[in-house]
């Protein structure tokens, strides 16, 4: 065997020998049950990009991003009988918070369940509900969203690839594990799931629940060009573990949020060369740079956060072992379970009333109010331990009404007018939480509405 052969061969040993090793490891280094993917900081596939969960016996969030097809395995919708197509499509507001475009409305939809098995799908939409709102920042802020249900019947129960990979169920909306070979990872057809997401009035999150106790989910937070959601959430209805992986991935939707894990060991991943990233919970600036230069959390650093420990700039983080900090040692960007972190708090309250208002007219504003009539907003009720609510003013032509302070309705009647002219009545409400304290952020914190008001 010539010299450039065997040369040839021993390239082609070594770098299989490599790939077995880091299908090998876990996302941080340890061993998973399954293997998993290994990220590339450049996916060369076609397709949507999606997050993958971490393994089951692990507590890592997460285990990088793939692509996987749009329309997933491409299947037929189902063939429904008459009495199925009947009880297809209902259309159900699950929690009422107010008005539509002034909430922040979450789209549930079921995938494997049958027109029988609707109201199983209506009990696992708000246990899973229950579980995301039990957790800070929604804990405190439950009464700005609005929670909508849309019922899509199955043919079969239960989803394609649970329990083994030759499993397959025709179902809505196409949903199935072993997604790109990966045991946890469950896909979706992204244009039926997109049907049904239509006939709500309205979608800022969509959460996709498939009829399972297999352990898995996916995050697609590549937001919606046509129906304007912040991306879709899918999780097992039946699993423990699956509401966290959903919530984790909110992190991304809604507070635009990079993941927090790093992978020890994987080519591509040891060091962070790159510029300074957009997102706010990663940096390459070590805490002193950070307070001196005032960048992203340096206003929390030495704090104490809610997932343990102090805000500071511990290393690794945005899948890099080096070159990049992250605010916190575990929170819920990197490991499941944990609570966001301080900084992390403050990007999801940021991300709730980029799509909710604190005020909300109930009484219409395109016609001028007499001395009969009377101004209404909905304020929504902060649920929080510390039992602080949002500050309520109010004002006549943008003199402030200090006597009508916190409430949420005032009559042309006690506006003492002596005069015919037409006059501006405001309310305006503001959440001062101490939760938020980024200036920028806390000016979007607020939101005033305006009549018109006369004799």
């Amino acid at each position: 065997m010539d010299a450039s052969l065997r040369l040839t061969l021993r390239a082609a040993f070594a770098a299989v020998c490599t790939t077995a090793l880091l299908l090998a490891a876990g996302p941080l280094g340890t061993a998973a049950a399954a293997p998993p993917p290994i990220p590339s900081p450049t996916p060369a596939k076609s397709g949507t990009k999606v997050e993958i969960p971490g393994p089951e016996d692990g507590t890592a969030a997460g285990s990088g991003h793939t692509r996987v097809p749009v329309a997933g395995q491409a299947k037929k919708a189902p063939q429904l009988s008459e009495a199925e197509r009947a009880a297809d499509s209902d259309v159900a507001k699950m929690v009422d918070n107010g008005p539509t475009a002034d909430r922040l409305d979450i789209v549930v939809i079921g995938d494997g369940y049958t027109a029988a098995e609707q109201d199983r799908f209506h009990a696992d939409a708000r246990a899973k509900w229950a579980e995301i709102a039990a957790v800070e920042p929604y804990s405190t802020y439950r009464n700005l969203f609005n929670v909508w249900t849309v019922d899509a019947v199955s043919h079969d129960s239960g989803v394609s690839g649970d329990p083994t990979p030759a499993t397959v169920r025709d179902t809505a909306l196409g949903s199935y594990f072993w997604c790109e070979d990966i045991e946890r990872l469950l896909c979706i057809d992204q244009p039926k799931v997109d049907a049904y997401v239509a006939k709500a009035p309205e979608a800022d999150l969509v959460l996709v629940l498939a009829n399972s106790a297999k352990y898995g989910g996916a995050g697609y937070n590549e937001p919606s060009p046509t129906l304007g959601y912040a991306g879709i959430s899918t999780a097992s209805a039946g699993n423990a573990k699956s509401g966290q992986v959903a919530i984790h991935e909110t992190g991304h939707s809604l507070g635009k949020l990079a993941d927090e894990y790093f992978y020890p060991g994987t080519p591509g991943y040891e060091k962070y060369e790159g510029p300074e990233p957009a997102d706010s919970n990663t940096s390459t600036l070590p805490a002193d740079r950070m307070a001196a230069e005032q960048a992203k959390w340096y206003r929390w650093l030495g704090a104490p956060s809610p997932d343990g420990g102090t805000v500071g700039a511990y290393e690794g983080g945005g899948y890099y072992v080096t070159g990049l900090y992250r605010p916190t040692d575990n929170s819920i960007m990197r490991v499941l379970g944990k609570p966001f972190n301080l900084p992390g708090t403050e990007a999801m309250i940021a991300g709730f009333y980029q799509h909710a208002k604190p005020a909300a007219a109930l009484t219409p504003t395109g016609r001028t109010l007499r001395l009969r009539g009377t101004a209404k907003v909905s304020v929504p009720r902060l649920a929080g331990a510390d039992g602080r609510q949002l500050d309520v003013r109010w004002y006549l032509d943008g003199r402030e009404l200090k006597r009508f302070a916190g409430r949420t309705e005032v009559a042309v009647s006690e506006l003492w007018l002596f005069d015919l002219r037409t006059h501006k009545l405001s309310v305006t409400a503001e959440d001062g939480t101490p939760s938020v304290r980024d200036p920028k952020i806390a000016d979007s914190l607020k939101s005033t509405v305006v009549w018109s008001v006369r004799l």
